[in-house]
């Protein structure tokens, strides 16, 4: 398995959505329910028959829409299609229930609209706009940024721009992620070790990182709490921060995973928490306070400090915090595709290795006491 996606729209139930890649039968979506006062972990199964999934991503907007990205082999071709699926009435609130047995109970995933790219090849990924109604998804398509807008309640999927990423060889998005800020119209793309920003509503390039990476950058993520930063990670064992008004520099570089890291993401509310996972097997959880969007840490007002503590702490406000390593994870054993925050705990997050293992774990308690409190 490599594809992972939390449940966007489910803010109430801890629910992850996992897809398979099998050659043998039918690939799987596993709806993956986390019950956190019993700590026990509930899964449905649903039946994607179309090929193995390479991507997954689900609507901001309803809990019951999801979108994926599978290979299709057809006249002896291998192509990567991208589908808008519905999943089963009776799954798409978080439950708690499992049922008794899950064999006889597999469903089968509604299928509402295809993402045509005969014309535009491989789709890389499929992202939903962030704060939008569900409607507006854009597609990376080789070297084709394709938006498009879901119509009759997503039955129907109708191509209203698309961008060609031009120059020399041949040209192909790896990621992308849309950005929360600036009312939605900007997303960032990779491809090869370049990171580019565009314009969604013009469909023009805005900014260009080259060599942002020394090799393939592999992901990237937008800090939802500080517009222009960016995280971006690669091949080249790196994980870089970007303030996109100024791309000669990163503003940070992490140099702590052995391999190639797949996964970089912000935590949605304490944006100083950055998960990342790469195929050295590791998930690390670091905490990048310093270009947070509180990087001196909570500020205490005045009024409650006697003058000595006034002076002390005075002192230790003007020192931003030190960014560090909060933990390292090694609960797998294969290479860690993904790694994905909870939509529904800021304090809990999940990570996929190869083999199919999904390991749930929180941030510390103790960090998530200094960061509250």
């Amino acid at each position: 398995a490599r594809a992972l996606t939390p449940q966007t729209a489910e803010t109430d139930a801890i629910r992850f959505l996992v897809g398979t890649q099998s050659l043998r039968y039918d690939n799987q979506i596993h709806i993956i329910d986390f019950d956190d006062e019993n700590n026990i972990i509930n899964k449905n199964v649903l039946l994607h028959q179309v090929g193995e999934i390479w991507h997954i991503s689900t609507s901001p907007a309803d809990k019951g829409v999801l979108a994926t990205c599978y290979n299709k082999t057809s006249d002896s071709k291998v192509m990567t299609c991208a589908a808008v699926w519905r999943m089963p009435k009776e799954l798409e609130s978080g439950s708690h229930e499992s049922p008794d047995d899950s064999s006889s109970n597999t469903q089968t995933l509604e299928l509402l609209c295809h993402l045509d790219n005969t014309a535009h090849g491989n789709m890389a990924c499929v992202m939903w706009e962030p704060m939008g109604d569900g409607k507006k998804i854009i597609s990376l398509a080789d070297n084709n940024i394709l938006l498009w807008d879901l119509q009759e309640s997503s039955a129907k999927a109708v191509l209203s721009s698309s961008a060609v990423l031009e120059g020399k060889g041949q040209l192909k998005f790896t990621s992308g992620r849309w950005s929360p800020h600036h009312n939605c119209t900007q997303i960032a793309t990779a491809n090869d070790t370049t990171v580019r920003g565009w314009d969604t509503r013009s469909m023009r390039q805005i900014y260009c990182i080259e060599n942002a990476h020394g090799q393939l950058v592999r992901d990237l993520d937008f800090n939802p709490n500080k517009q222009y930063y960016l995280a971006s990670c690669g091949d080249d064992c790196k994980v870089k921060f970007w303030d996109t008004r100024n791309v000669t520099e990163p503003v940070k570089t992490l140099e702590e995973h052995s391999h190639w890291v797949w996964n970089v993401r912000y935590n949605h509310s304490h944006d100083q928490l950055i998960l990342t996972g790469s195929s050295d097997s590791r998930v690390i959880l670091s905490n990048m306070v310093s270009i947070s969007s509180e990087p001196f840490g909570h500020m205490v007002d005045d009024d409650e400090l006697s003058d000595q503590e006034d002076q002390h702490q005075e002192e230790k406000i003007k020192e931003p915090l030190q960014d560090s390593v909060i933990a390292t994870y090694e609960e797998h054993e294969d290479s860690v595709y993904a790694v994905e925050w909870s939509s529904a705990d800021p304090w809990l997050f999940a990570s996929l290795s190869y083999d199919g293992r999904l390991v749930i774990n929180r941030v510390p308690r103790a960090l998530k006491y200094h960061i509250l409190l």
